[in-house]
């Protein structure tokens, strides 16, 4: 899962057996407050916050929380919910009227709780802020990566991109170039290969979507993906089965070596810093968690498809509104001021992930980190979520997301054995069971 253990890496969004979970939650119309309700300034409204890091992050985000102050408003509440059956916590606690008013959470979760009536869309605070100047200061495509055919379940704060790394010892040891394009990705992970090092990392073990994601990585990449523009399932195209017959050569070259199928995120990120592994693709923080500081481990420029087409994937943190506020006024002038004020994470050196507003790209602190300066200009541009080509996103990516279908693909590419239209049918049948 991606993110949803943030300071390892591992998983943001995994929401597994989420859409069983959901089916419970009773809808609730008539007992829930109305959105368009009062509140008297007295109340203490909830913000749910998600532990995205040291615990450094959630003290500063609670000293954000407790610096709003507008007149007429309520005040506000800040509470961590660990990631250990967060889903459930949220559930159950919507469910009884007892949940927050404001909240992070899960990469997908808005869009599911959307669907059950319990998101608070975010279009009036959207104009709200089109209207004070703040909206143009979101790097494009972040907010409309919230958008359905409701409106915008959600504002977003940050962002997780899967880029492509290399580690420049290995490749002058190897006498290799970095990478520009498919073939020659391929010509390096030869080279690399001859001195003992892979030249494509993976981590394909069971409950890691570490594989799944970098396959993924690869089909957007040659501009395909998992469904069409209006968002119905489409595995099955040439672009994709070039991307897996390609991924498949990577295995029979040795260029991903054998036992990655089984790799966790673990092995997989002791074998960059052992020098085991050369080239790869992996999340924006990678150099951080091996600690490099002599400009060693790189993002390289995007690879460019065997058709000219530039992508990669995307996962976007977000905070949404839920409909149980007292006050949606409230929820709204809070969450605009929240997001106004973010930047003192950043400031304060409090969080590591990418953010999605220009303002925070530019601060001193985020621009003396060359490789996510790298990474904004380079990657968030062509970067594509699991929906595209749809322009809205829908409840059913977290059943994608979450569940083991993708995984379980991913394990037939990397075993060689199966043809790869063969594998992406196989894929398109089984998240026809879950969408």
């Amino acid at each position: 899962m991606e993110n949803i253990i943030p300071p390892s890496g591992l998983s943001r969004r995994g929401f597994l057996g989420i859409a069983g979970v959901a089916a419970t939650i009773p809808l609730l119309a008539a007992c829930a407050p109305g959105a368009s309700g009062t509140v008297d300034a007295n109340t203490v409204l909830k913000f749910w916050d998600m532990p995205w890091g040291a615990p450094k992050y959630s003290d500063t985000a609670a000293e954000i929380v407790k610096g709003y102050s507008q007149s007429g408003m309520p005040s506000w509440s800040y509470q961590t919910i660990q990631w250990n059956n967060f889903y459930q916590t949220f559930s159950s606690a919507i469910a009884s009227n007892t949940g927050p008013a404001v909240s992070g959470g899960g990469g997908f979760q808005a869009f599911q709780f959307a669907e059950l009536g319990k998101i608070a869309y975010a279009d009036n605070l959207i104009e709200t802020m089109k209207k004070s100047g703040s909206y143009d200061d979101f790097l494009p495509g972040t907010i409309d990566s919230m958008k359905t055919a409701k409106g915008y379940v959600a504002m977003p704060w940050a962002m997780d991109l899967r880029v492509f790394w290399y580690k420049k010892s290995l490749l002058e040891k190897a006498g290799a170039e970095v990478p520009t394009d498919w073939d020659s990705l391929v010509t390096t992970g030869k080279a690399l290969r001859k001195i003992g090092v892979s030249g494509f990392g993976i981590a394909g073990g069971s409950g890691y979507n570490h594989a799944p994601q970098a396959i993924i990585t690869m089909m957007l990449n040659n501009n395909g993906g998992l469904f069409d523009k209006d968002g119905k399932l489409d595995c099955v195209t040439d672009r994709n089965i070039e991307a897996v017959e390609f991924v498949k050569q990577l295995v029979a070259e040795n260029i991903i070596d054998p036992g990655m199928i089984s790799y966790s995120m673990d092995n997989l990120v002791s074998q960059w810093a052992e020098d085991k592994v050369g080239f790869g693709v992996h999340e924006p923080g990678l150099a951080l968690q091996l600690g490099d500081t002599t400009g060693d481990v790189l993002v390289s420029s995007p690879l460019t498809g065997p058709h000219g087409d530039q992508g990669t994937l995307m996962f976007v943190n977000n905070i949404m509104m839920y409909t149980n506020s007292p006050s949606q006024e409230a929820s709204e002038s809070f969450l605009e001021y929240y997001l106004d004020n973010m930047i003192t994470l950043w400031k304060d050196d409090a969080v590591s992930r990418i953010p999605v507003r220009q303002s925070i790209v530019d601060l001193p602190i985020f621009q003396e980190n060359a490789q996510f300066v790298k990474i904004v200009k380079e990657y968030q541009p062509i970067a594509k979520s699991y929906a595209y080509p749809a322009s809205s996103g829908f409840a059913g990516l977290a059943a994608v997301d979450g569940g083991m279908q993708l995984w379980q693909f991913a394990q037939t590419v990397l075993e060689g054995k199966t043809d790869a239209k063969k594998s992406l049918e196989s894929l398109s049948t089984e998240l026809a069971k879950v969408l």
